[in-house]
């Protein structure tokens, strides 16, 4: 808790509000009612009765109390979704709204991308002290081990959706959930089946389930999430390695032999003991750690956690040393939850972040690096945080459309499909077609007159005529062009391009007879692209060519081209879009580990260009690939299908990130953004 006297010193005499029932705020009371004037406390689940000698009030008696401030007694997650509740209540009514951590929450955090301030709390500190203490004891969730999810509340989202599916319907569900849990915390710490059965006492309409049924269906959802802080398990690895007795003292409804499982499934062994405050009918704001210092006799005891009030406050005043470790949660709102906040609307998005963060702020003493600057490390971190929400998403639309449309055909042309098909099939569960083609292969065999000729000519070669007859359509011109066969270009050679022409769409079509095509339209595939692969794949096959891009580039270019082009962005959408000016970036990183197609032979075997990226290249772009992934994996197995959401705003946001933080894997950096087709190269480090 800061200084109480002097942080809010301006509302001393004024009357001041608590907002939170839980056994936290009977500490706080006990912290601040010396010094302020409380006249109640405030909840979003209940609004009358009394708790702690002090009345619990609405928010209309707030009014008519003259209250000069609320102070918010939650964690930094709950404390933003307070504030967003109640925020313009109190803009209105002229009331300070703040945290029991002295944060302003009617205030934005301005956004920042190095941390500050947060030097203190470093790893050297730490080591120092477990090294003075005979017994260390560990907080378990936000400190050895973290969610995927921003806020625990998601869970209970997720198992009243799934309730639903069953058609058990508890009316309001989250907040029932809730209060019930919050109600019993009054009087002790009670296990998940308590708060479960004291939910459906409550209810006069009971569903067919039991309490014991609701409990486990939680815990099952919640132990999807939960995922190990590898930097602050090492330590605790290292402390039992040295022969120090090392504990878990953790606050939960969770039975000691459900911890166990999550400690099994994040490798966390050889714990001397597991202090749950559920077995025990008390809270580390309570009586927890009288009774583990009571079992465990020693000199010095150490306690290592995140939460300011049960992990610093009360072990202290037990006599025990402690050190403060971040939150992912902590760090983030240390950032100003680099501008994110704001676009944050459904339980898809709290996914997203609760994936970001759990990633992003894994280890917790990153602020010490020399920069201060949040950093990316890896190529499979850059793929996982930056690239993965905005393809998902796209993902998840294209997939959407596909099912809207009852397509059954569904290309995803090389080299750009390479790993949108593996995402597609990860949900669709159905065979699609990983089409070999290129724009330089579509219009080798696409040529028919020279008009066609002409069309192609009018996009810019970053060359020489020469190579541009080579590079485009195969051809070896005699001699160099003279300065007259310059100006009229690609059509002085329009017998040779469409003699070629003739051959190439018969091989092509050689190809396309060997792959296994349903009646009706094709789905055609493409990132971000005018609509020339498919305007002349269209001409080799005998099925409409419906085409979903992730972006249309100057569709006004292709307006009287007859193609149907329906885009994730819309025109409108591309005007000041990050992803229309980071879609290079994307573009590279989607690539397939081998060289673009050129052409056919008489067989219908694909002829592939000379691979221009080296080794270290590629394995970049494939660790890229295996971070998006692993977080398609993880977010479609947390987020029920049915509350799949796109959010590009969110999206583009997290892409910003590319040119805030500090890329630091040089192999990415290395990375040349090619395009053949334009004998176009563009290093990455001019597009970050």
């Amino acid at each position: 808790m800061p200084d109480i006297k002097e942080q809010w010193k301006e509302f001393k005499g004024k009357n001041i509000v608590l907002y939170g029932l839980g056994t936290e705020t009977e500490w706080a009371l006990g912290e601040l009612d010396n010094y302020f004037k409380i006249v109640g406390l405030l909840d979003g689940f209940q609004d009358v009765g009394e708790l702690y000698g002090k009345p619990i009030l609405s928010l209309s008696q707030v009014i008519n109390q003259s209250i000069g401030l609320i102070i918010v007694v939650a964690r930094p997650g709950s404390c933003r979704v307070i504030a967003k509740r109640i925020g313009d209540f109190c803009r209105k009514y002229k009331i300070a709204l703040y945290d029991i951590r002295g944060k302003n929450l009617l205030i934005h955090k301005r956004t920042t991308y190095e941390f500050k301030h947060l030097y203190p709390n470093t790893k050297e500190v730490l080591l120092t002290k477990i090294m003075a203490a005979q017994v260390v004891s560990f907080d378990l969730f936000d400190t050895l081990v973290m969610r995927q999810v921003l806020l625990y509340t998601d869970i209970f989202e997720i198992l009243d959706h799934y309730l639903q599916e069953d058609n058990i319907v508890i009316p309001d569900f989250i907040n029932r959930r809730l209060a019930s849990e919050k109600e019993l915390a009054k009087y002790g710490a009670p296990t998940l089946s308590e708060i479960y059965e004291h939910l459906l006492e409550g209810l006069c309409d009971k569903p067919d389930i039991d309490g014991d049924t609701l409990a486990e269906m939680e815990w099952k959802i919640d132990y999807d999430t939960i995922i190990p802080r590898s930097s602050v398990c090492n330590i605790y690895q290292e402390i039992v390695k040295s022969g120090k007795l090392v504990f878990i003292v953790t606050d939960t409804y969770y039975r000691k032999k459900q911890i166990k499982k999550i400690l099994e499934k994040c490798d966390i062994r050889d714990f001397a003991d597991i202090y749950v405050s559920c077995e025990y009918n008390t809270g580390k704001t309570q009586e927890l750690f009288c009774k583990f210092k009571s079992s465990v006799s020693a000199q010095t005891y150490l306690h290592i956690g995140d939460d300011l009030a049960a992990d610093i406050e009360f072990p202290s005043k037990q006599g025990m040393d402690i050190f403060h470790i971040y939150s992912g949660i902590d760090l983030l709102d240390e950032l100003g939850s680099f501008g994110m906040e704001a676009y944050i609307n459904n339980l898809a998005d709290r996914v997203k972040i609760g994936l970001f963060v759990s990633r992003i702020f894994n280890n917790p003493f990153q602020f010490e690096r020399e920069t201060g600057k949040v950093e990316i490390q890896k190529s499979v971190d850059t793929g996982y945080l930056l690239c993965a929400p905005l393809l998902c998403d796209f993902l998840l639309w294209f997939c959407r459309r596909i099912r809207e449309e009852g397509i059954r055909n569904v290309f995803f042309p090389s080299r750009d499909g390479y790993l949108l098909q593996k995402l597609y099939e990860m949900i669709e569960k159905k065979e699609s077609i990983y089409f070999l083609t290129s724009r330089t292969a579509a219009i080798r065999a696409g040529m028919e007159d020279v008009s066609d000729i002409a069309y192609i000519d009018s996009m810019k070669f970053f060359g020489t005529a020469d190579e541009n007859l080579f590079m485009r359509f195969g051809i070896d011109s005699d001699k160099g062009l003279t300065t007259d066969e310059k100006e009229i270009g690609l059509i002085n050679y329009s017998d040779a391009i469409l003699d070629h022409a003739k051959i190439q769409r018969r091989n092509y079509k050689r190809y396309i007879e060997q792959l296994e095509i349903q009646r009706g339209d094709i789905a055609f595939f493409d990132f971000a692209a005018k609509g020339t692969t498919q305007m002349y794949v269209q001409k080799l096959v005998n099925h409409h060519l419906k085409g979903f891009y992730f972006l249309q580039l100057e569709p006004e270019f292709m307006k009287d081209k007859s193609l149907d082009i329906e885009p994730f962005y819309s025109r409108e959408e591309t005007d000041n879009s990050v992803a229309f000016d980071d879609y290079y970036i994307l573009e590279t990183i989607l690539t397939a580990p081998y060289p673009q197609v050129l052409e056919f032979d008489e067989f219908g075997n694909p002829v592939y260009a000379k691979e221009t990226r080296n080794e270290q290249s590629i394995r970049c772009v494939n660790e890229i690939q295996e971070g998006i992934l692993d977080y398609f994996k993880v977010f479609v197995s947390l987020v029920p299908k049915e509350l799949w959401k796109e959010n590009k705003k969110l999206d583009e946001e997290i892409l910003r990130l590319f040119h805030q933080l500090k890329m630091t894997d040089e192999n990415f950096k290395a990375l040349m953004v090619e395009d053949p087709f334009f004998n176009r190269m563009t290093q990455m480090t001019d597009l970050i």
